[in-house]
């Protein structure tokens, strides 16, 4: 046991070298008892480039050396200047036209809460304070994006008020347009992840066209979660390039820096940033360790990298390994139910040798027997999800799926597992 309270694991497991990381580089991380296990996770998703990424590492130590602590609470500094400048770009400057940074994905979502809010009173609409997300999305942990998450995660024990949030199922166009037949005028925002996180579920097409319509017909701002599928991970820059219509606001987070600094991003479109500065309007939102240098630096130094490794079709490459060796996977093991998800974020459903599906107690296990076989990967819904980083080689994608078959397999009785070899 140590003083370290770790998040999200039971205090049994508190003080386990098996789970205490002391290094990583490349695709893999170096744990306390002394094994080095490939990373199937890309850290918590956001480690998109691999580990240690010299020229990010670089650039970070020199706005450590030459700038300390720069913030931008009642200030600007250069670096968070210069990476505004950089992602705008990315996004796309026709439709994109100012940044907001934060400090993690949460942090976010309580900010475009705030912000669409605020946008519907600066145009004489204070009653619209409404928002609608998906079932079983996952928005963060924080009161405001604890709140807005579909997923039941014991809201009511820790008393989060969702009075103001109202959830539709993901891809079911029938019940999100009875809900603004009913309540569109009362709608501030509607926020979606492209890829439902629980369960990595695409959004169908004829839902964001849903999406795009009613957001022209009842005025709410239409708001993309890509703080897990932004930075190359679905096959493009961000998956809701491809919409019909982009959305008011794109929220990205993870693999903004790829994890070296805390540090995440509302990129406003030019219809949001004008009603703002139309009314030369004062945001209240501010953190100490929001827009700093240091991330500044990290997110300027992260995109630069996505350029010089080509990033976005290298990931595409590992989707389309990914892709060939999960087919086969679930084509020849009797536990694996169906692949699903898009790009380098896949899940697979599993089932118990007698057919049931997994309880919360048997992913855990399935994902230690995985750790053990020498890959880590994250656990999800009746099952587990992969989530290679786009710098993976071909044969580190047959070495994640051959560690999950492994885990799989002891999960076989012993008969099942003699009559397979």
């Amino acid at each position: 046991m140590t003083a370290l309270w770790p998040y999200l694991i039971p205090p049994s497991s508190h003080g386990d070298d098996r789970l205490c990381a002391i290094g990583a580089h490349g695709h893999r991380v170096t744990f306390a008892d002394g094994r080095t296990v490939l990373d199937g996770d890309s850290g918590l998703w956001n480690v998109n480039l691999g580990y240690n990424n010299p020229r990010i590492a670089d650039a970070v130590a020199e706005a450590a050396r030459h700038a300390s602590y720069l913030g931008s609470f009642r200030f600007e500094n250069v670096y968070a200047r210069r990476a505004a400048e950089d992602l705008v770009r990315v996004c796309g400057p026709d439709h994109y036209s100012r940044v907001i940074f934060s400090t993690g994905g949460g942090v976010a979502n309580d900010a475009v809460m705030k912000l669409a809010r605020l946008h519907h009173a600066l145009q004489g609409a204070p009653q619209r304070n409404l928002i609608v997300s998906l079932r079983n999305s996952f928005h963060g942990l924080t009161f405001g994006g604890f709140a807005l998450t579909g997923e039941d995660l014991g809201q009511r024990v820790y008393g989060i008020d969702q009075r103001l949030i109202r959830h539709v199922t993901p891809n079911d166009t029938a019940e999100l347009g009875r809900l603004m037949a009913a309540l569109g005028r009362q709608v501030a925002a509607v926020i979606v992840e492209p890829v439902v996180g629980t369960g990595t579920v695409p959004l169908d097409e004829e839902f964001v066209a849903a999406l795009v319509g009613l957001r022209d017909e009842h005025g709410f701002l239409l708001v993309a979660d890509e703080v897990a599928t932004g930075f190359g991970r679905t096959g493009s820059y961000f998956a809701s390039e491809s919409w019909p219509g982009l959305p008011d606001v794109l929220v990205t987070s993870k693999g903004l820096t790829n994890g070296v600094c805390p540090a995440s991003a509302l990129v406003l479109s030019h219809r949001v940033a004008e009603a703002l500065t139309e009314h030369d309007t004062v945001f209240a939102h501010a953190e100490t360790q929001g827009a700093t240098a240091l991330a500044g630096a990290a997110i300027s130094a992260t995109i630069a990298e996505m350029e010089r490794l080509d990033a976005v079709a290298a990931g595409r490459d590992v989707a389309a390994w990914l892709h060939r060796e999960l087919t086969g996977l679930v084509d020849r093991h009797p536990l694996v139910a169906e692949a699903t998800g898009t790009g380098c974020f896949r899940s697979l459903r599993v089932v118990r040798p007698d057919g049931g599906e997994l309880t919360g107690v048997d992913v855990g296990g399935l994902v230690t027997r995985i750790r053990e076989a020498g890959a880590i990967v994250h656990p999800g819904p009746s099952g587990i999800q992969l989530v290679p980083a786009l710098t993976y080689r071909r044969e580190e994608v047959t070495e994640l799926v051959t560690c999950v078959e492994a885990g799989l397999e002891s999960l076989l009785p012993a008969a099942a597992q003699a009559s397979r070899s």
